[in-house]
């Protein structure tokens, strides 16, 4: 056979059991979930950022990140809400390349999951604690939510699982705001549709047991922007194609209209400086048109310490080792500005 088991992995309540939530954990989780469902249910008009490095490479340079955005929260907090990105796994369009820290806890040294799995929850864990943030993963494999998901308060779905049944239904059973991007060819009706599908009831089958969901009315689209045949860029960001999501958006008679505009992948072109500019005019959009101000709910950046990125064998200190990212003096700038702008 071409598949070979290598060991059963402990079940989420067995990894949950022996790294536990403190009750200061549980009632943080709380208040921020509530906060930001506030949100996306228009009860608030607060605007989100989901900001940080495109990869949680190690526990250390990324708390050190976080750690450094505390203080700016305090100074924006009556108008923005911080959701910390901890990104433990990475879809590899290819397959080739650093997974993510649930694949290979230490970057330089071979694939460990069970290693990877207690690694991952201790950094969001010690993130909370540490920080007061709860934060944001990428939901990658849908299995594997429940290892966080006392933890997380926002989820992503990628272009390349956006179509998927498996996240669809999974993200269907979550409780937090779950953000469905567009697919990488572009298509915003497989991105509405994944939307529609999640908000709904279903019943499916869940790690081995047949599981009724309830619904996510929290669910919301991501703008990413898209790559055509032709291997080209096409940016999504802009007024005009907002204005065609809302539009598309009443059509589709969807509750709690909201987007969150990724300003780097396929919007920047991966040209990780444009991702200042390219938030300068998503906010002057929302200035433009009350409609479009209230779908706009916030917005994805990548950002770490050092600008830029690196390849696994550099190992400097907070620099990205997959997709280039705003340095940290760039980002604490552009926060402010973008406070100031709301």
């Amino acid at each position: 056979m071409g598949m070979n088991y290598l060991c059963q992995l402990p079940d989420p309540e067995q990894i949950k059991h022996k790294y536990p939530a403190s009750d200061k954990v549980k009632a943080i989780k709380a208040q921020r979930d509530e906060e930001i469902a506030k949100v996306f249910r228009g009860e608030s008009d607060k605007f989100i950022l989901v900001i940080g490095p495109c990869s949680a490479d190690k526990e250390e340079p990324v708390i050190d990140y976080i750690s450094r955005l505390v203080p700016v929260q305090e100074k924006v907090k009556d108008k923005i809400i911080i959701i910390p990105r901890i990104y433990t796994n990475k879809p590899r369009t290819t397959g080739e390349g650093y997974k993510g820290m649930i694949h290979q806890p230490d970057p330089t040294k071979r694939e460990d999951m069970l290693e990877g799995l207690i690694k991952v929850r201790q950094l969001h864990l010690h993130a909370i604690e540490q920080t007061g943030f709860t934060c944001a993963d990428e939901m990658l494999y849908p299995e594997n939510d429940r290892y966080l998901s006392d933890l997380l308060s926002y989820v992503a779905v990628g272009a390349r699982s956006v179509e998927d049944q498996q996240h669809r239904l999974t993200a269907s059973g979550l409780d937090i705001p779950v953000g469905m991007k567009n697919p990488t060819g572009g298509d915003l009706s497989v991105m509405l549709n994944s939307i529609r599908a999640a908000m709904a009831s279903h019943t499916f089958i869940y790690r081995g047991y047949e599981t009724k969901t309830d619904g996510n009315p929290l669910t919301h689209a991501i703008l990413r922007g898209a790559v055509n045949k032709h291997g080209q860029t096409i940016p999504n960001y802009h007024y005009e194609d907002l204005k065609l999501l809302y539009d598309l958006y009443c059509k589709a008679g969807l509750p709690n209209m909201a987007v969150i505009v990724d300003t780097n992948h396929a919007n920047s072109g991966k040209k990780y400086l444009e991702q200042i500019r390219i938030a300068g005019e998503i906010l002057h959009s929302r200035r433009h048109d009350e409609d479009i101000k209230h779908f706009v709910k916030g917005l994805m950046i990548e950002s770490y310490i050092e600008d830029g990125c690196q390849s696994t064998d550099d190992e400097i200190y907070g620099k990205s080792i997959t997709d280039p990212c705003l340095g940290w003096e760039k980002t604490e700038k552009l926060i402010y500005s973008i406070a100031e702008q709301l």
